[in-house]
């Protein structure tokens, strides 16, 4: 039996100069799911991207989901799985350092 699997792009090569969250996505279908954060660059002085992962019943009320959040302070490749999440996904992101801006792909990869 094969498993379904989706990835969804959320963010390409999108730039932020200050805090912010991905659109939501639906997941309740699936068993496991990995967000995939790529920081292209990273911008200012002791720039560092918090990144944690947020869970709703609705799409419209979150709170996080209980992980403990990434810590990004150079560019490349990051990941971390969930499982057990609910519905509805998202990451909150939070730009901390003077000048801090990051350029990110963001992607999450669903599978039941």
């Amino acid at each position: 039996m094969v498993r379904r699997s989706f990835t969804a792009v959320l963010e390409k090569n999108t730039t932020f100069t200050s805090d912010f969250s991905t659109e939501p996505y639906e997941a309740g279908w699936a068993a496991e799911a990995r967000w995939f954060i790529r920081v292209l660059e990273m911008e200012g002085s002791e720039t560092v991207l918090r990144v944690t992962p947020q869970i709703s019943p609705d799409g419209l009320f979150w709170c996080e989901e209980g992980s403990a959040p990434l810590l990004i302070s150079k560019p490349g490749l990051y990941s971390f799985a969930l499982r057990e999440f609910g519905h509805w996904l998202r990451l909150d992101a939070r730009l901390a350092g003077a000048g801090a801006q990051v350029k990110v792909l963001i992607y999450l990869a669903l599978k039941e």
